[in-house]
């Protein structure tokens, strides 16, 4: 029998290669998501992949490397959109890669967030993202000892643990500078959990914009919440039945803004006409409130996106930097210019 009738067996990643004109090395980098190459160069090994219908065993890979080319995701909230919108960039960032994902919540305590950790080590993932969260810095790099970790909301930077976080401080001065350009000066702060980071920031970043603007600060326009909507409505309500005079609310996120535009209206308190208001995060549905509310952008798709790829690099033995998104004020229709009183 002629060699060229012979019955061919499955195609390799040399056949691949070959076909593509490249190294059987970049092949196999480009399929982890490990390749730093051209859109053509990829491209060229994925109509490779197609021609030669090369389906690579990716058991055996995993046997061979050690790796089960899945990843942990311990967020804290899986109903929240908060964590949806990141979420969105984690699974735009393993697209291509051959990782899939597994998610656990870990709901705000430091505890389960551990237990969580332990179950994803059992279940060999090769790397966890934890986004945000309650547990110490100590804990998080005694878990990366066993498997790379990439926390949100905190700043780590060891070659198998890497954390980083919003500048928030710097995200709630700008809310505020932005309703004292418009002449508020009474303005309410609904803040987040005090044993929370972010939250503390956001604090801290109202009373810098206060500070600089010579505006002194007032506790009593301080309502705790705990960054869900009744905290918004509950503050607000709050400060009526104690007769705080205030003509802007910043909320400390945006469901707690939701929490008070429901509180304003119910009282038939017009937003802007009689109170500015301004939250933070930017979810996709404040775009859509009634008005469209101003607010401080987190890019949430850049957090999920920004570390799924840097965990990919801890996986694979790389030291990694991270590209930190910044915030941004986004102004709509909930704040206008206030004249005050004669």
């Amino acid at each position: 029998m002629r060699k060229e009738e012979q019955t061919s067996g499955p195609s390799t990643l040399i056949d691949v290669a070959r076909e593509a004109g490249v190294s059987p090395s970049t092949v196999s980098r480009i399929l982890n998501g490990t390749a730093r190459v051209s859109d053509d160069k990829r491209q060229a090994v994925m109509k490779a992949i197609a021609r030669t219908n090369f389906a690579p065993n990716q058991m055996a890979q995993a046997l061979k490397k050690g790796r089960t080319h899945t990843i942990g995701i311990v967020v804290q909230d899986i109903s929240s959109p908060f964590f949806d919108e990141t979420l969105k960039g984690v699974d735009d960032g393993l697209k291509g890669t051959g990782y899939a994902s597994v998610i656990v919540s870990g709901h705000w305590n430091a505890e389960e967030e551990a237990e969580r950790i332990r179950l994803l080590l059992a279940r060999k993932v090769d790397g966890i993202i934890l986004l945000s969260g309650r547990m110490s810095d100590e804990t998080v790099l005694h878990f990366s000892a066993q498997r790379p970790i990439v926390s949100t909301g905190r700043e780590l930077d060891t070659p198998h643990a890497l954390g980083f976080r919003m500048n928030n401080e710097h995200g709630a001065w700008l809310a505020v500078k932005h309703l004292i350009d418009l002449g508020h000066r009474r303005i309410a702060f609904v803040s987040g959990p005090p044993t929370n980071m972010d939250a503390e920031d956001r604090l801290q970043g109202y009373r810098r914009a206060l500070q600089e603007a010579r505006i002194t600060f007032d506790p009593k326009l301080v309502v705790e919440g705990n960054f869900h909507e009744e905290s918004g409505l509950h503050a607000v309500n709050h400060l009526l039945d104690t007769k705080t005079s205030f003509t802007a609310v910043f909320a400390a996120n945006d469901l707690s803004a939701y929490g008070v535009r429901l509180a304003l209206y119910r009282k038939g308190i017009r937003v802007p006409e009689d109170i500015s208001l301004v939250g933070f995060d930017d979810l996709h549905g404040s775009e859509y409130t009634t008005p469209p509310l101003t607010t401080v952008r987190q890019p949430l798709y850049d957090i999920g996106l920004t570390a799924t790829n840097a965990l990919l690099r801890l996986i694979n033995g790389e030291r990694v930097t991270p590209r930190v998104p910044p915030v941004e004020l986004i102004v709509r229709e909930t704040t206008q210019y206030h004249v005050p009183a004669l």
